[in-house]
């Protein structure tokens, strides 16, 4: 497989550390797509329109998204008649290539955060109850304070029982200040007077917290909105980053999520949490090609350093690198290929 042996080689070189991280997170997902391919491979002795069918419902069990799988296979069937391949085995590499095109698309893709050199920066965290958001708020606090910033936490999420809790338990956990109201209280509030403490506190990193009841689009739209317009009062062009969380184990359930709130905020980017547990890691290409807003993070485990800034070369050979080893080994060995 060339072009991902090429690729593998890139990330050797980069740093082994996330690439090992990526492709012990995908885990699931990989053995779930290698078998299949692996099996689908073995059975067919030509590449044929059955082949592409069977490959077809592969990509869509692992949630790679209808509209995408569909777009996908009629590009490897071009890149299949264009090249006149007959085996089986040499698809698979084109399908790593045009899963990393189909991810950047032809849009730039802007994965890394907008933090602010000079002032305070401040990221918004939306998304439901029951996503990891507070998790991932208080992993996203512990890189930056290793990165020597000086990072405040912001409990807006008033109306959840124990939320405010939760939060402040991370913030002794990390080392870093929450700044809080009463059960109840209003959000936009909360959010003052933590512009307020970061101000004074020099602080360098703002992360904020809010409900994620979906239930009622229109209070949640207007919670938004009046938080949103106290922070760009106090901060004008903040907040720099709307990161919704999402759940990767919940599939399709995290797309329909990602839709209802970008109806209803501005999201910039988009955290994929649990990734590790699922075996339908392919949403990852379905919330990129659909919805055109980028993945930043990942979670890959429950390890503090677990929660990655999202790759996607990392993701693809990740997904596939079982593939890749075993038909290595093959060949060292002087098996046919």
């Amino acid at each position: 497989m060339g072009f991902f042996n090429k690729l593998k080689e890139k990330l050797t070189k980069q740093t082994n550390t996330i690439t090992e991280k990526f492709k012990d997170g995908l885990t699931k997902t990989r053995e779930n797509i290698s078998s299949k391919v692996n099996d689908l491979v073995a059975r067919y002795r030509k590449v044929d329109e059955d082949f592409f069918e069977e490959l077809e419902e592969i990509l869509i069990q692992a949630d790679v998204g209808f509209d995408t799988v569909l777009e996908l296979v009629d590009e490897l069937k071009m890149e299949v008649k264009r090249r006149n391949i007959q085996d089986p085995l040499a698809v698979r590499d084109i399908i790593v290539e045009k899963l990393v095109e189909i991810y950047r698309g032809d849009e730039e893709e802007i994965n890394t955060l907008n933090i602010q050199q000079d002032g305070l920066t401040v990221i918004l965290f939306v998304g439901v109850n029951g996503v990891g958001k507070t998790t991932t708020i208080g992993k996203l606090a512990y890189k930056f304070k290793q990165e020597g910033k000086k990072v405040i936490l912001a409990a807006g999420d008033t109306f959840r029982a124990g939320a405010i809790e939760q939060l402040e338990v991370w913030g002794e956990r990390v080392g870093v200040d929450v700044i809080k109201q009463s059960e109840g209280s209003d959000p936009a509030a909360v959010m003052y007077d933590a512009i307020q403490a970061a101000r004074a506190r020099h602080a360098d990193i703002l992360l904020c917290d809010t409900a994620g009841r979906l239930q009622n689009k229109v209070n949640l739209m207007r919670e938004l909105e009046k938080v949103k317009r106290v922070i760009e009062r106090e901060i004008p062009g903040a907040p720099h980053e709307v990161l919704l969380v999402l759940d990767a184990t919940t599939g399709q359930n995290a797309m329909v999520q990602a839709k209802q709130f970008k109806e209803v905020t501005d999201v910039s980017g988009i955290v994929l949490t649990k990734l590790d547990g699922t075996a339908k890691g392919g949403i990852v290409i379905a919330i990129r090609k659909e919805l055109h807003i980028p993945v930043k993070f990942v979670g890959l485990g429950e390890k503090m350093d677990d929660l990655q800034e999202f790759n996607p070369e990392q993701y693809v050979y990740g997904l596939f690198a079982g593939l890749v080893e075993e038909e290595n080994a093959r060949t060292d060995d002087g098996g046919d290929l």
